[in-house]
């Protein structure tokens, strides 16, 4: 096994999407073989690539709100890694943001989650992300999210927090009345104990 330290400079250095990127690629993700909770997103985007961090935008803040984190509890790398499907910003769509680009998935998720012997909760976010993690298995993200509990307590589907969704959080009032307050407590249970630990 690769140290984490090793892994993690040859991904800082990572050119394989060099030519299908629109700026010069800079991996965004945090990380540390210790985190009890992994947070498994889609791509940085612009924001998060301009200044480095992950989740450092609108989505963020209301990931942050799902989570019941503050900024720095959420930016503690030995309590909470934050793995993209994609860790270079892909570039503007017609919709939004690219996908993921395909390669960093296949040249690096495996060796990372290999690392986390620590991790208790993995937070699935986002239809790439769940794909990769729960597999192609029919189900929509509608679906999954409401069936959370069948996850329930390793892993959480959630949906991406972006304010695209606005219309997904309006239609579907359980997931912050039923959902979230679930979700927080168990956070709070690992983060908490991470610190006194």
């Amino acid at each position: 096994m690769v140290s984490d330290s090793t892994l993690l400079n040859n991904i800082r250095h990572c050119e394989i999407c060099k030519a299908a990127l629109p700026y010069p690629p800079k991996p965004v993700l945090q990380f540390d073989p210790q985190a009890k909770i992994l947070i498994a997103g889609q791509t940085p985007g612009i924001q998060a690539h301009e200044s480095g961090m992950p989740f450092n935008d609108a989505s963020g803040d209301r990931l942050r709100a799902w989570l019941g984190l503050s900024r720095d509890m959420f930016y503690d790398a030995s309590a909470i890694a934050i793995l993209p499907m994609g860790f270079c910003y892909p570039g503007k769509g017609a919709n939004g943001d690219l996908p993921p680009r395909a390669e960093c998935a296949i040249a690096w998720r495996e060796a990372l989650l290999e690392q986390l012997t620590q991790l208790e909760l993995t937070l699935v976010i986002g239809r790439y992300a769940h794909d990769y993690h729960f597999g192609k298995d029919g189900l929509s993200l509608t679906e999954r999210v409401k069936n959370w509990q069948a996850y329930w307590p390793q892993q959480v589907p959630l949906p991406h927090p972006s304010p695209r969704n606005v219309r997904w959080f309006i239609n579907n009032p359980w997931f912050e009345e039923n959902m979230l307050p679930a979700l927080q407590k168990r956070v709070a249970e690992l983060v908490f104990d991470q610190d006194c630990s």
